[in-house]
């Protein structure tokens, strides 16, 4: 099998899925927002800063593995 033929993985989607399993706590205050806010009609409430936190927790997880597994 030559490289040409090997299946190429995305390290980043790869290291993202790992992350998330270290990600819980934020995930968790994400999921609980989104279930107080449900109900809102008037549009006002929002889970903008829980899900920004969420993904800033695995956005810092990956960048301290990923460019060590770049070539």
């Amino acid at each position: 099998m030559s490289r040409a033929d090997e299946e190429l993985v995305d390290m980043k989607k790869y290291l993202e899925g790992l992350c998330k399993l270290k990600c819980v706590k934020p995930l968790l205050e994400y999921k609980a927002c989104v279930k107080r806010v449900e109900g809102d009609e008037s549009g006002h409430k929002h889970c903008t800063g829980q899900y920004f936190d969420y993904r800033h927790c695995i956005d810092n997880c990956v960048a301290t593995k990923l460019f060590e597994k770049l070539k």
